[in-house]
């Protein structure tokens, strides 16, 4: 058995989820379960990863940047 609620949404939130249904008929709840199960990263972080991120929030930081227009320009694009 479903248990229903009200949840008190603005009109532009509304709109957004309206924009959202892959068929007129879908109601807000499945729009609202496939956006929450999108939010729900499913792989694990591993020991290296992790690692790899504590580097990175290090480095940004301290300031050890690259502009992104460099980045672009050594990569040729």
């Amino acid at each position: 058995m479903r248990a229903c609620g009200t949840v008190k949404l603005t009109l532009e939130t509304k709109a957004r989820l309206t924009a959202l249904k892959i068929h007129p008929r879908e109601t807000y709840d499945d729009v609202i379960a496939r956006l929450a199960d999108l939010a729900v990263d499913r792989e694990p972080v591993d020991g290296e990863l992790a690692e790899q991120l504590r580097q990175s929030d290090a480095d940004v930081r301290a300031g050890r940047l690259v502009d992104l227009d460099a980045v672009c320009t050594d990569l040729g694009l």
